[in-house]
């Protein structure tokens, strides 16, 4: 110790692996951590200077890799407790979207969709959409291991894959409301999580999917990139959806008398509540952070930058809700004003837009640039548009 208290290490007139065993002993702002490793690589080295270094160097790279880990599962965890959130946006945009007295029905249905997911992709609906997909080798229809979780690999992952079903199951929630038995719609949320979805979750995101850009031999050289699931969550719910309602039919009164007979003009069923779907609209752009962002499935790599690709996620993601809702929003406007002579903004065209603008860049978030995001939410906001007319043509509620 010199007179300033500081301590200095003297290099040693030794040969060099001695000096290294000087060095290491005298290294006394080490961590705690750091110590101990040393403590038990100098017990195994027998002071031989290479073999300490050997065992440090694997010791401490098996803690970073152990963080690493540690931080991914995390990091899945949080992104799934946002996806899961949206199940709140989507109760509250059913909430207002409905009349008064049909309210209770629909938050009972959202609520039935969550519980009906969970033992389904338990039981089976994970190990049918990534079941095995580690150990099997070649395209298979469906997993064919991990039914109720045996041998999982990853409790993260599962929390993770099991949000995205009940987002897929609770889409439909809206569509039926007002005319679906509560029993019939545990059902259909127990088969579509159970099979309907792990069946294309396997085709387009397991390692042994036929689409899949994960499989050794994807499909045409690149398979089918859907990043976080325009096509396996949303394209699912919503055929789902289209066909439930051809098969229930539409509301009373909606477009047919009492008697049968069609109405030359569709009855309007608002929402009671503007300001619940209002909440529901932000809750679900909300969670859409972690619905496109979370997909990136890793956040510590030594090896690829996910930190960036999340980042560029969330940024096209914002972009094209916004263009979205704006479109929707400007276009509806103009249109009525041709039509009838006067302007008038359309506040379910707005929220409507840019969920169009949200669900439109799920797929493709992570690999376009942000004017590409402005580009895709502007025809999200048309397709909005005519989508909606359609409907209403072919008499579909």
């Amino acid at each position: 110790a010199t007179p300033s208290g500081r301590n200095q290490v003297f290099l040693p007139a030794c040969r060099p692996s001695k000096f290294i065993m000087s060095l290491f002993r005298h290294l006394k702002y080490a961590t705690r951590t750091e110590m101990s490793v040393y403590d038990d690589c100098l017990t195994q080295s027998n002071n031989n200077a290479d073999v300490l270094l050997q065992c440090i160097t694997d010791s401490l790279q098996a803690g970073q890799v152990s963080n690493s880990s540690n931080v991914n599962d995390w990091f899945f965890i949080f992104a799934a407790a946002l996806v899961f959130f949206m199940q709140a946006g989507f109760a509250m945009l059913c909430a207002g979207s409905v009349r008064m007295k049909n309210v209770q029905n629909t938050m009972l249905k959202n609520l039935l969709d969550t519980c009906g997911a969970a033992l389904a992709f338990f039981s089976v609906g994970y190990a049918f959409a990534f079941g095995g997909q580690d150990t099997i080798q070649g395209n298979t229809f469906i997993g064919t291991q991990n039914f109720f979780m045996y041998n999982i690999p990853s409790y993260s992952f599962w929390v993770f894959q099991f949000a995205f079903a009940a987002t897929a199951a609770t889409i439909v929630a809206g569509t039926l409301a007002e005319r679906c038995q509560m029993a019939a719609y545990l059902c259909y949320s127990i088969c579509l999580t159970g099979f309907v979805y792990p069946v294309v979750a396997h085709a387009a995101w397991s390692n042994n999917g036929f689409l899949s850009a994960y499989n050794p031999s994807p499909l045409w050289g690149t398979g089918m990139i859907d990043f976080a699931g325009s096509g396996v969550v949303h394209t699912v719910g919503g055929t789902t959806a289209i066909i439930a309602t051809f098969v229930l039919g539409p509301r009373k009164g909606r477009f047919y008398d009492s008697r049968g007979n069609p109405l030359p003009k569709p009855t309007p069923f608002p929402g009671h509540s503007v300001a619940l779907q209002m909440l529901g609209t932000f809750i679900l752009w909300f969670g859409w952070y972690g619905f496109n962002p979370g997909s990136a499935l890793t956040i510590s790599s030594p090896t690829v930058d996910n930190g960036k690709v999340a980042s560029l996620c969330a940024v096209t993601t914002t972009l094209s809700a916004a263009t979205g809702c704006v479109t929707a929003l400007i276009s509806k406007l103009l249109w009525e004003e041709r039509q009838m002579g006067e302007a008038k903004f359309d506040l379910s065209a707005a929220m409507n837009g840019a969920l169009s603008g949200l669900v439109a860049i799920t797929s493709g978030c992570a690999v376009v640039q942000p004017w590409a995001a402005v580009v895709i939410g502007m025809f999200a906001g048309w397709c909005y548009l005519g989508g909606s007319s359609l409907l209403i043509k072919l008499r579909l509620d």
